[in-house]
């Protein structure tokens, strides 16, 4: 038995027998075939039409493929397409299908016996994604991208099923990233069978390509995936993967019950660390405490994840008692920049967990980033000072902002609070809740706010795109509004040039803008933190935090 499925009295019992049927002939279950990870937060649907976040997007992999994937190095390479061409004006991309990848055997297909993966399944899938009625959150990826009709939706003839193995895409304009954004959850391939037989219930019926098949889900509480025997993938070896025999999620919302569960050996491992464990685990200079040296491993690495404050440019939007003129002005805004001591911040709030924001708003876990090519603010009070007075402000006319929060940052706030005071900057601190505080941020009606940006995909053009002023908010991502057209100009430029380095050089002159007119200050960027059994071998962390489970051995 399971002893971790002991807690949850009501369910054990179907769960433990979903368990016991994926081992060998006695029906019993080795724990080193068993990959156990928690999900803290709500999983709402195993549709990736609904991939938005991190819990949807973690269970979904398991199941799915799409046409490409990330490598180690976070670039795009074959997966369901065994190879790709890009054509020279950079609008066409063909993609040829492997003839061995096969949908799970379900009750959909005839006899029980899943399918091949065609050409047209991922035509289907695509245009699913953009259907209104799917209502799905991923429709992004597509619009604005490819081939569109007169009215201004996709085309039928964006995406082309040119026979069962040969699939082709048509953008209306180059787009550099593009294959990036395919190696999403969100274009991973769905059938057609599985959607019309299940409709809404396929968020709990799902039916995919990927190392692992569904099993049970008993929401709240636990699900149970099976090893997919049919799975087209082999290691170097010729071995066929995955080399687990299930996969075990629970919902342990408390991250301190998490991290005590990991402890006992229930957990495999435990991503990120909670304000509450962090000192439990973390001296102040980000080491492990000596009391816990050896029983795990301790993994860090840069994050695609900037946490930054906003400040909004429009002046239609800067109304109410927050509205506060001086923000237009950019001596202000590079005042409170320079205010601030960065990695003071990161050493007594996150134990050393992030890198100080003293670049530009790309993060440092992106290829083009350059500290020494996209110089930032560092902590320079008396250069603050100036600033203000230049400004005119100071003790006879002193500077008066509120900053809009969340309860989560309100500690952190507190801390920008007391730096801001030291040089004449009276700033009150508006706690909101979570929901409140976004619809405030889209809608500019906040007008200096704490907010973060976690890529969707790993190419500095997501960052960058949100200060582009053709994606205003809420429509788009640029919550601040800043709009520059020597800015436009260089993005733009930049979603043509198809010479990496060249590409670089636009997005650094970009971000040297942004630092220079500071519509944001980026505060730090993060790092992904994970924790990790010592018994546990072939899992990776990496910048976009994926999990990947399909190469996992148990010791």
């Amino acid at each position: 038995m399971f002893p971790f499925l002991r807690r949850f009295a009501g369910f054990a019992f179907p769960l433990l027998t979903a368990l016991a049927s994926c081992g060998g002939p006695s029906g019993s279950t080795d724990e080193r075939r068993v990959f156990r990870y928690n999900q803290p937060e709500a999983l709402t649907s195993l549709d990736p039409a609904f991939a938005r976040n991190q819990a949807n997007t973690w269970a979904v992999t398991q199941l799915y493929n799409g046409l490409v994937e990330l490598d180690d190095q976070l670039k795009p390479g074959p997966a369901v397409a065994r190879h790709y061409d890009i054509s020279p004006d950079g609008r066409r991309y063909t993609f040829t299908l492997r003839p061995n990848v096969f949908f799970h055997d379900s009750e959909v297909f005839p006899g029980g016996k899943g399918r091949r993966v065609t050409a047209q399944d991922f035509v289907y899938s695509f245009k699913r994604l953009l259907d209104p009625m799917t209502a799905s959150t991923g429709g992004w990826i597509f619009r604005g991208k490819v081939l569109e009709n007169a009215a201004g939706e996709p085309s039928d003839t964006a995406f082309v099923a040119v026979n069962d193995s040969t699939l082709r895409i048509h953008l209306q304009e180059p787009f550099i990233p593009f294959l990036s954004i395919l190696t999403m959850p969100y274009a991973y391939v769905v059938p057609r069978e599985a959607v019309q037989r299940y409709g809404k219930d396929f968020r709990e019926h799902p039916v995919g390509t990927g190392p692992f098949l569904f099993k049970d889900w008993d929401e709240g509480n636990a699900i149970v995936y099976h090893r997919n025997p049919h799975y087209w993938r082999k290691d170097a070896q010729g071995q066929a993967l995955p080399y687990l025999d299930a996969v075990q999620i629970s919902f342990i919302q408390d991250r301190k019950t998490e991290f005590l569960t990991f402890q006992q050996g229930k957990l495999d491992f435990v991503s990120g660390i909670r304000a509450g464990s962090r000192d439990l685990i973390l001296h102040p200079d980000g080491t492990v405490r000596e009391d816990f040296q050896g029983k795990f491993r301790f993994e860090k690495v840069p994050y695609l994840n900037t946490e930054y404050l906003g400040i909004q440019q429009d002046p239609t939007n800067l109304r109410g008692e927050g509205a506060n003129p001086a923000l237009r002005d950019k001596r202000v805004r590079q005042a409170l920049n320079y205010a601030l001591n960065k990695p003071e911040l990161i050493a007594y709030f996150l134990n050393n967990v992030g890198r100080p924001g003293n670049s530009g708003f790309v993060p440092a876990s992106l290829p083009s980033f350059s500290e020494k090519l996209v110089p930032g603010y560092t902590y320079q009070p008396e250069k603050a000072r100036e600033l203000l007075k230049a400004a005119g402000y100071g003790a006879g006319k002193p500077l008066r902002l509120r900053l809009g929060t969340v309860a989560e940052t309100k500690e952190i706030t507190e801390y920008l609070q007391k730096k801001w005071a030291e040089v004449g900057v009276q700033v009150t601190i508006d706690v909101s809740q979570g929901a409140a505080h976004q619809e405030n941020v889209d809608n500019g009606r906040a007008a200096f706010f704490t907010k973060s940006w976690l890529g969707d995909y790993p190419d500095a053009e997501n960052y960058l795109a949100l200060f582009y002023s053709k994606n205003f908010s809420p429509a788009g991502p640029n919550k601040t509004h800043f709009k520059s057209a020597a800015y436009d100009r260089l993005y733009e430029q930049a979603q043509l040039e198809q010479d990496t380095e060249k590409r670089y050089d636009l997005y650094r002159q970009m971000d040297r803008i942004i630092v220079e007119e500071c519509p944001v200050i980026p505060m730090y960027y993060d790092e992904v933190v994970r924790l990790t059994q010592n018994n546990v071998q072939g899992l990776k962390p990496n910048p976009m935090n994926q999990l990947v489970l399909e190469r996992v051995r148990k010791l």
